[in-house]
């Protein structure tokens, strides 16, 4: 397998991510820092790694301080002036485990990623009195401490009741506790950690949010918050058990943010599939949109500051579901998330926040392509679809995606890791676009398909 993916590294743990990976993994990193933080979340995999991972680091010579079972949100807290790594599948099922990198907060950049990459397998353990030690601490009251002073400055949450999904996962030990500390009455569902995640699927969709929607909609809750087993995804889902659109909260979010700013440029990180609600509220609040590849927001956030003089503040970053809020840290935060949403919620009510926002109908399908023809295919839809579409503005940084008439859009990219081609749109004839769009991805495919054959 590719080792770092869009979200670290991933995969089955008794195929894939291994304990013998983990180890090298964590001796590969220790050529990096002299001190790490390691958490995990609840998997039932999870000891192993981290003990793996921890073995790996103390013999490439870093000392390792051990936080247990949190939210990666908590551990890249926690990583701030130091380095990091969180064993998590995320929204991975209980058979996958994974790892992921940090420094100072934030997650390695791909090159940094590459490095680590690179080094597998290939370094030896330092001399034996070089290892490094291992000490252990709590960082839980301290990350929603933090989390609930930054919430509070929008305001409390008093008189809001708000029902959280944890789906087994280590949002339990975060986010309940933090809405409580905010004032809000919180109903916590599934907020025992179990690594076997048996009430719900780890990911939340809504389908496997079903409970959640239907205690929200027969209950008293004003509005439901579902995490992913990290607790680094937020789904919200309004009074009435409907989750309210990904996009939709990234343009809520985004334009508070840009309002509140009193820099001169304030500016909001997203990636291409994200919809042009993003844009719209974000340009109503004065500041501007600049995208990153998906998996990338941290990229995105370091990109945009650098290319920005002194009047040029990020304020916002977010891709659907995961949000970035930089003043509170560089990393993305599910517990934050949930927390600023719900203060937002308290002091305007959710409707309202929801008012200005123009949700036009949106669609994502995957088009097959085999992993070797996607470059061809992409080299193709580069030329192709903006002579099908005429389109106002044409983006081929990370993908192609085209801005079209009456805030319409549409983005085909070729998948990290699956045999696909993805295309999203968003458009208030959104079937017929979709399918124009996939006639075109498919012909491509095809054309790619024969110049192989021929080659061959």
């Amino acid at each position: 397998m590719s080792l770092f993916g869009t979200a670290g590294v991933r995969g089955d743990a008794a195929e894939e991510v291994t304990p013998s990976l983990a180890l090298s993994v964590g001796r590969a990193a220790a050529v990096d820092g002299a001190e790490f933080v390691v958490g995990r979340d609840g998997r039932e995999t999870g000891p192993a790694l981290a003990a793996a991972v921890e073995a790996g680091l103390t013999s490439g010579g870093a000392d390792v301080v051990r936080v247990g079972r949190v939210p990666t949100p908590a551990l890249a807290f926690a990583a701030r002036g130091r380095r990091g790594v969180m064993v998590t599948a995320s929204h991975n099922p209980p058979s996958d485990n994974g790892l992921k990198l940090f420094v100072d907060g934030t997650e390695y950049d791909r090159d940094a990623e590459r490095a680590v990459a690179d080094r597998v397998g290939g370094v030896d353990p330092v001399d034996w009195d070089r290892w490094g030690s291992t000490t252990r601490a709590a960082v839980l009251e301290d990350y929603r401490a933090a989390v609930a002073d930054y919430a509070r400055r929008i305001g409390d949450c008093e008189g809001i009741t708000v029902a959280v999904d944890c789906g087994n996962g280590v949002g339990g030990l975060a986010t309940p506790q933090v809405l409580r500390a905010l004032g809000a009455e919180v109903h916590a569902l599934e907020a025992n950690v179990d690594g076997h995640f048996p009430a719900r699927p780890s990911k939340p969709t809504a389908e496997s949010l079903a409970t959640l929607r239907s205690f929200v909609a027969d209950g008293d809750a004003d509005l439901g918050i579902g995490h992913d087993g990290d607790a680094d995804r937020t789904v919200v889902v309004d009074a009435d058990g409907e989750v309210v659109h990904e996009d939709t909260v990234l343009a809520i979010l985004a334009e508070f943010y840009a309002r509140a700013s009193d820099a001169d440029d304030p500016v909001v990180v997203t990636t291409p599939n994200a919809s042009g609600r993003v844009d719209e509220r974000v340009d109503a609040a004065g500041g501007r949109v600049e995208r990153v590849r998906l998996g990338a927001l941290h990229e995105g956030v370091a990109d945009a500051r650098a290319a920005g003089g002194d009047d040029t503040a990020v304020v916002f970053a977010g891709e659907p579901w995961k949000h970035v809020h930089p003043g509170l840290g560089p990393w993305i935060d599910g517990v934050a998330g949930a927390a600023v949403v719900a203060a937002l919620a308290a002091r305007d009510g959710l409707s309202t926040l929801r008012a200005p926002v123009t949700e036009r109908p949106y669609r994502k399908v995957s088009v097959d392509c085999p992993d070797e023809s996607k470059e061809a295919v992409m080299r193709r839809l580069e030329r192709r679809l903006p002579e099908a579409f005429s389109p106002g503005d044409v983006d081929t940084e990370y993908g192609v995606r085209l801005a079209l008439d009456d805030g319409a859009w549409t983005l085909v990219r070729p998948s990290g890791t699956e045999p696909y081609v993805r295309v999203y749109a968003e458009s208030d004839a959104v079937d017929e676009l979709v399918g124009d769009v996939v006639s075109v991805v498919e012909r491509a495919v095809d054309d790619a398909g024969d110049e192989t054959s021929r080659e061959a």
